[in-house]
């Protein structure tokens, strides 16, 4: 008895199938590759020395339409060849052949419908044409790519400027919609955030991502610092990366275990304001008191130029320069691969089509790399470091800006209670 299996592939969709994939013993495997020349090779074969059992996934990959199916089906029928279709319900020893055939012709019909969209579709990123649906805020279609819109791309600017020097994606709302009307949700404000596209970047339905296909809106820089900044905000609490308050969302009581929030107490007639640091949810009977918001604060610049050029100079810089090195060099070495395919094509050792899946492929790679690079500390943390340890930088901040600083470099404030008095200690990020 002899089993023979037949895959068609087309490699701008999806990968080749593996060959041991089939769970019968199979002789030999016809796989094609874009154009169905193994499959004249497969029906020539037959013709001289028939097999017993042909397996395939989907009769689909028979043709690229219902009556090249039709007719492939009919001459393997002809050769007494045993057609089985693992994927779909359809073997042709089943004396119910036709009816099966007629119920899977409107199936087979819609898969190669849906095939040459996800075709189209598919072209379109090899040639690193935007996606189908709405273009996002800013941009408009033009040349078979992004381009900017000149009337709305400064409110998006202006959106993400904002974002950088305050650090509050729902302050960053508010200012949109105080200064341009542009009212949109803290939902959206996020996907503006992250949104490849404002990067000059190329997302597609895949997840795959092609770096500098059009003008950006922001700069890698700043892109880099969004991204730390996102990631600095979701460690804190809810709500408090946008509190007016440098310390808010911060400070940790090591007894109770509470996060402190930032209290105002003012007297009748006065309209001096005191302010305090209080637990959110003490367990404790009595309850941890409060403690003055501003001793909190000058403790906490005090403890920051004391410890952190220590904790800078504790990390370790030559294994970091060596991940960015590293990266750097991976992304220089295809972008070369990348630099050398014209020349391939010219020479024919590349047709088109496969050059242009080879750009795609390292173009995404490139993309990834920069990604990783991108997420990684700035190099000049120690020179930062040395800046912000004088006191003096910290006093002539606004609070505003002390909160930026303050949650680039403190992962947490623990209040450390002993009797009536307290200590604290600041927990840096790195």
């Amino acid at each position: 008895m002899k089993i023979i299996a037949y895959t068609y592939t087309d490699p701008l969709l999806e990968p080749s199938p593996d060959q041991a994939n089939w769970g019968w013993e199979v002789d030999a495997v016809y796989q094609d590759l874009g154009k169905r020349t193994q499959l004249q090779q497969l029906l020539t074969d037959c013709e001289t020395e028939p097999a017993n059992y042909l397996l395939i996934r989907r009769l689909e990959e028979l043709g690229d339409s219902v009556e090249e199916v039709s007719d492939r089906l009919n001459a393997l029928e002809a050769m007494e060849v045993m057609v089985i279709a693992t994927q779909q319900p359809y073997t042709s020893e089943n004396s119910h052949l036709r009816v099966e055939l007629l119920n899977l012709l409107h199936e087979i019909q819609r898969q190669q419908r849906s095939h040459r969209i996800r075709q189209g579709h598919a072209r379109n990123r090899l040639d690193a044409a935007p996606p189908p649906g709405k273009v996002p805020y800013g941009y408009r279609r033009g040349q078979g790519k992004y381009t900017i819109d000149r009337s709305t791309s400064p409110v998006v600017k202006d959106f993400f400027e904002h974002f950088i020097l305050y650090g509050s994606l729902r302050g960053s709302v508010r200012y949109l919609a105080k200064k341009y009307g542009k009212k949109i949700s803290v939902t959206t404000g996020r996907r503006w955030l992250t949104n490849p596209v404002y990067r000059g970047n190329t997302a597609y339905h895949n997840g795959e991502i092609i770096s500098n296909t059009h003008i950006p809106i922001i700069s890698q820089q700043e892109a880099a610092q969004v991204d730390r900044l996102l990631r600095r905000n979701s460690r804190l609490p809810s709500r408090t990366a946008s509190a007016p308050r440098s310390l808010a969302g911060l400070v940790l009581c090591s007894k109770c275990q509470s996060h402190l929030t930032v209290t105002s107490v003012t007297q009748r007639n006065q309209d001096k304001e005191y302010l305090y640091l209080r637990s959110i949810s003490c367990p404790k009977k009595p309850k941890c008191r409060a403690i003055p918001y501003q001793e909190v604060l000058e403790n906490t610049i005090e403890t920051v130029c004391r410890d952190l050029p220590l904790a800078v100079a504790g990390t370790n810089s030559p294994q970091l320069d060596a991940v960015k090195n590293s990266l750097g060099e991976a992304i220089a070495r295809q972008q070369e691969i990348l630099a050398q395919i014209p020349a391939l094509i010219e020479t024919g050792i590349l047709d088109a089509q496969t050059a242009k899946l080879r750009a795609y492929k390292l173009r995404t790679e490139i993309s990834a790399l920069q990604a990783k690079l991108a997420t990684l500390p700035p190099v000049n943390l120690r020179s930062v470091a040395q800046a912000v340890s004088l006191p003096q930088f910290w006093l002539d901040l606004s609070e505003t800006e002390r909160r930026f600083y303050f949650r680039e470099f403190i992962k947490q404030i623990e209040i450390i209670r002993q009797d009536k008095n307290w200590k604290l200690q600041v927990i840096f990020i790195f």
